[in-house]
């Protein structure tokens, strides 16, 4: 049987995005605040194919560890539309569910990532 594991960036007071969240502006500005320990880290900037991040720390890690576990991805329709004109092709390397009330055929981009469009 297969595993459902959530991740998601969130403050221990629950603090997940700005109210100035918008199309082009996901996080409402607060990326930097809630991510920082993930962009320090040489294994996140190496999985989008850029040689950058300062540390190969625990956490660098834990981000290799579930990179390499991670069968698909689910998001949401918000999630998606934020990110679709900023990612890089083949971004995350695995079939990606969207959930959206809007039917759309699947977007195959080059490499192995596929988005499936689900309502």
């Amino acid at each position: 049987m297969g595993k459902i594991i959530f991740d998601s960036g969130i403050s221990l007071d629950v603090f997940f995005a700005d109210n100035n969240r918008s199309p082009e502006n996901p996080m409402g500005g607060v990326s930097e605040q809630i991510h920082s320990w993930m962009f320090n880290q040489k294994a996140f900037w190496e999985y989008l194919g850029f040689e950058s991040g300062k540390e190969d720390s625990a956490d660098g890690t834990l981000i290799r560890e579930t990179i390499e576990s991670t069968g698909a991805f689910i998001m949401g329709k918000r999630m998606f539309e934020g990110g679709e004109k900023h990612w890089p092709n083949d971004l995350y390397k695995a079939d990606v569910y969207v959930l959206t009330h809007e039917e759309r055929e699947p977007w195959i981009q080059e490499g192995t990532t596929t988005f499936y469009f689900i309502n």
